[in-house]
């Protein structure tokens, strides 16, 4: 239960309970329903509510049966629905929560198992928004997709396959060094694929090269899509940075994409969203630094600092992947790593507006007077 709700979030539930029940929504209401789920106003608000949970339910019901038949070989019925299910929900919710200690990696070669999963964190972690529309697309009902679920579907196939080969190329004489092509290949799309938001894997996280560990902390600030089951600072942020720079490469001061122009509102979100969550994950990195309380030489104690970024990057992203720091840590640490998670998960725009005064009326214009930057 706490899957679903977090998953799919509070505002989903309340929203479709009041709809069920036959009470409307307020204007308020749909303004905030809205600034989750959607990326321009829609009369088909409600809609597409129903349609999150005809998702939801397809999905995970889907994944249950496809493991269900897997796991049947290893346990019995009763037993085998109950990991299919559990696993079936936790992947699509992002969450990453197994109930197995090692996680999946005695089924690391298993392509029943890998593919399903990938492809529950997949559908979760791009957006219902996006998965509304690519049906709506599909059945002749919308013309063509919006820039944002482009932009979206685009982003994510580029980070799942560049991440697969990078991985593939700096663990191959490493950790999968012993394993055979097919699982390398295998083993190296799972752990492009979860690090975003969901924290299962089918490899030891603690002994994987640095490269590997700076790649996965990349993809874990990345994090899912707007609008879905994951966290992170989201695709179409890292997209919308990489497209300021070329356009900006270009000479072009607004930003360009298939043939429509960003507004510059969006963009200037899109930055403090990025830096104040990088800000974040440093105050809380630096917390974890010096209530460590293990005194140690400087040489004994330099493999804390990656560990502890590594567990900030996956507290803020709702990734739940540690490189086996996590029972180690000590009272102040936890409460640091909850905060984080908690701040990652409502997102840190979110949380900026909620703790942020009403804005008063601007009454002064001042003088501009520039600075040197760069």
């Amino acid at each position: 239960m706490l899957f679903q709700i977090g998953g799919l979030g509070i505002i989903t539930f309340s929203t479709i309970f009041f709809v069920l029940m036959g009470r409307g929504i307020s204007f308020k209401g749909r303004d905030i329903v809205r600034s989750a789920f959607l990326h321009a106003p829609r009369r088909d608000l409600l809609v597409i509510l129903k349609s999150i949970l005809w998702f939801t339910f397809i999905f995970e019901s889907v994944g249950t049966i496809l493991l269900y038949f897997r796991f049947a070989q290893d346990f019995s019925p009763g037993w085998a629905l109950y990991h299919a299910l559990y696993n079936a929900i936790s992947a699509f919710n992002n969450c990453g929560y197994s109930l197995f200690s090692d996680s999946l990696l005695k089924y690391q070669g298993d392509w029943i198992i890998n593919l399903t999963i990938i492809g529950l964190l997949v559908a979760g972690g791009i957006g219902f928004i996006v998965q509304y529309e690519v049906f709506s697309r599909l059945r002749g009902r919308q013309r063509r997709l919006s820039v944002h679920s482009k932009m979206v579907i685009v982003t994510t196939a580029i980070l799942l396959l560049l991440g697969a080969v990078l991985f593939y190329i700096f663990e191959k004489n490493h950790i999968l060094s012993n394993v055979p092509l097919p699982n390398k290949i295998l083993a190296s799309i799972f752990q492009s694929a979860s690090p975003r938001t969901c924290g299962f894997n089918t490899v030891d996280i603690g002994a994987l090269t640095n490269a590997s560990i700076l790649l996965i902390i990349v993809l874990m600030f990345i994090g899912a899509s707007p609008g879905s089951t994951g966290g992170g600072v989201k695709t179409t942020s890292a997209a919308l940075i990489s497209l300021l720079i070329w356009n900006r490469f270009h000479g072009r001061e607004e930003v360009n994409v298939w043939n429509r122009t960003i507004p510059r509102e969006t963009i200037t979100r899109t930055i403090f969203i990025v830096f104040a969550s990088a800000f974040s994950i440093s105050i809380v990195t630096s917390v974890l630094l010096l209530s460590a309380g293990d005194y140690l030489p400087a040489f004994q104690s330099r493999h804390l600092f990656i560990e502890y970024l590594f567990e900030s990057v996956s507290a803020f992203g709702t990734v739940g992947l540690s490189m086996n720091l996590t029972p180690k840590l000590n009272e102040i640490q936890k409460i640091a790593i909850i905060i984080l998670m908690f701040a990652g998960r409502v997102g840190p725009l979110t949380l900026a507006f909620s703790l942020t005064r009403k804005a008063v009326k601007k009454t002064l214009t001042y003088a501009e007077e520039g600075i040197m930057v760069g």
